[in-house]
């Protein structure tokens, strides 16, 4: 399988918090592989469970990441990481739009491939972390389709507001998520700045939604 194919499955564990619109009231205490391992269960029974998710439906797609997925992912991190250093030097307006439009062409990028999630399984494998670690990768393995895929988790531990384990990369087959965009963005700010990386995502974002 190519890897844009393979990078598909990432929306399918992404949406597994999909029936859960509120944290439970220990989530700051459960561990790591078990929060991906719930979510991941949760995910399987959502996505069948609704006709919308199933079809590709951007919008119900999109309410469905900003109520549940979101708050299980350092995501303001992931972008941060994706941009690379020219996040230190964009203004807040500025990251606050750099993290609006990746969270869209992650979510229309992906998005067509729910439909996909018949008879798969998600394995957990054993984590191999201490308890005092802050940072975390979970390992687990789709199953049921064709060669297994491997999809892994880095997660870090916060505090505060929301404490808990919160996903900041994924890697699936190999290639995590946030390098693979890290170059691409590189690249737009090295030729346009900031601005014209927030423009380039804007105008690939319409592009996506156009074509839907």
């Amino acid at each position: 399988m190519k890897l844009r194919s393979l990078s598909r499955w990432l929306t399918v564990l992404l949406l597994g918090s999909a029936s859960l619109l509120a944290l439970p009231a220990l989530a700051a205490d459960e561990a790591a592989n078990a929060l991906i391992k719930r979510l991941s269960t949760e995910v399987l029974g959502s996505i069948k469970a609704s006709a919308s998710v199933q079809g590709g439906d951007v919008s119900t797609i999109v309410a469905l990441v900003d109520t549940a997925v979101m708050p299980h992912m350092d995501f303001k991190r992931m972008t941060a990481s994706a941009v690379g250093p020219a996040w230190r030097q964009a203004s807040p307006q500025q990251q606050r739009r750099l993290q609006e439009e990746f969270k869209t062409l992650l979510v229309r990028t992906y998005a067509g491939a729910v439909a996909q999630v018949a008879d798969l399984r998600v394995v957990v494998k054993p984590l191999r972390a201490s308890p005092q670690d802050a940072e975390v990768v979970v390992r687990t393995e789709i199953q049921g389709r064709g060669d297994p895929v491997q999809l892994d988790y880095r997660l870090a531990k916060t505090s505060g507001d929301g404490a808990g384990w919160k996903i900041y990369n994924l890697n699936v087959m190999g290639v995590w998520l946030v390098e693979t965009y890290r170059s691409q963005f590189a690249q737009e700010v090295n030729a346009k700045g900031v601005d014209g990386l927030i423009a380039t995502l804007s105008e690939r974002n319409k592009s996506n939604a156009s074509k839907g």
